[in-house]
């Protein structure tokens, strides 16, 4: 996957922020609400989203659609993407990980 442009209100940006947006308000909002169980309600749904759109066309033999024309390659898409973005992620790797440097 190649890198997303920066770009001001670009719809990937946009879409990314709303959903922590809505994270932080139904936290807000529901007193006991548990951060995990928000965060992985989220996580189901974009999975469903994201898994939607990329479902292939009917031509089988569409060049465009190969790499999700089934649903093991959607997945490793799906996989691959995921662990970039985490990887990206200025809380991917935490001061407090049971592996992290004390030098």
């Amino acid at each position: 996957m190649a890198a997303k442009q920066q770009s001001p209100n670009n719809a990937y940006d946009l879409a990314a922020e709303r959903v922590v947006e809505l994270g932080n308000r139904m936290l807000d909002q529901e007193a006991d609400a548990d951060t995990w169980e928000v965060a992985s309600g989220l996580l189901a749904g974009a999975i469903q989203f994201w898994l939607f759109s990329r479902q292939p066309c009917d031509d089988p033999f569409c060049e465009t659609c190969a790499e999700v024309s089934t649903a093991e390659r959607r997945l490793r898409k799906l996989m691959d993407e995921a662990r970039e973005l985490a990887e990206d992620s200025d809380y991917y790797a935490s001061p407090r990980d049971v592996n992290a440097g004390t030098a």
